[in-house]
């Protein structure tokens, strides 16, 4: 995911060297989380459940290959209304949202499933203080905050 510019004096210098480590060197391009291979188109069911290609079997969302086999063929004219196509592009995230602690098991190569998985507390409580804090400002500068 790119960098805000607002947000960059927080990275260090060699944070392009860095994420290519952890993602191409630790991860050989793939999540560290579901295992979904980064700059490959990949057919998933919207749930978590994705089709590889390499071993032509579905797997979970944690990566894990799936037993059944009543999911459909990605590959049949019949399945296009139920499966749904994604480029991934595989990222390096901080596990503990502290971007000044750059040690090598604090990231890891997450695709944009699992890094959205991954942030989602974290953004739900940045969306409750922006609400708060706008609440806040309406209540300062206009009086009471309109709903």
């Amino acid at each position: 995911m790119p960098i805000r510019r607002e947000d960059r004096h927080f990275y260090p210098i060699d944070w392009r060297e860095l994420s290519a480590a952890i993602r191409f060197g630790r991860a050989k391009g793939r999540c560290e989380h579901c295992g979904r291979p980064h700059g490959q188109t990949v057919h998933h069911l919207g749930d978590g459940r994705w089709f590889d290609e390499e071993v032509e079997r579905w797997r979970d969302g944690r990566g894990r290959l799936i037993r059944k086999s009543s999911l459909p063929d990605p590959r049949s004219a019949q399945s296009e209304l139920i499966v749904a196509t994604t480029l991934v592009r595989i990222a390096c995230a901080h596990l503990d949202q502290d971007t000044s602690n750059n040690d090598y098991s604090n990231l890891a190569a997450l695709c944009q499933r699992c890094h959205l998985d991954h942030d989602r507390p974290w953004n739900l409580e940045k969306r409750r203080l922006t609400l708060l804090l706008r609440r806040a400002l309406g209540d300062l500068f206009s009086g009471p905050y309109r709903r």
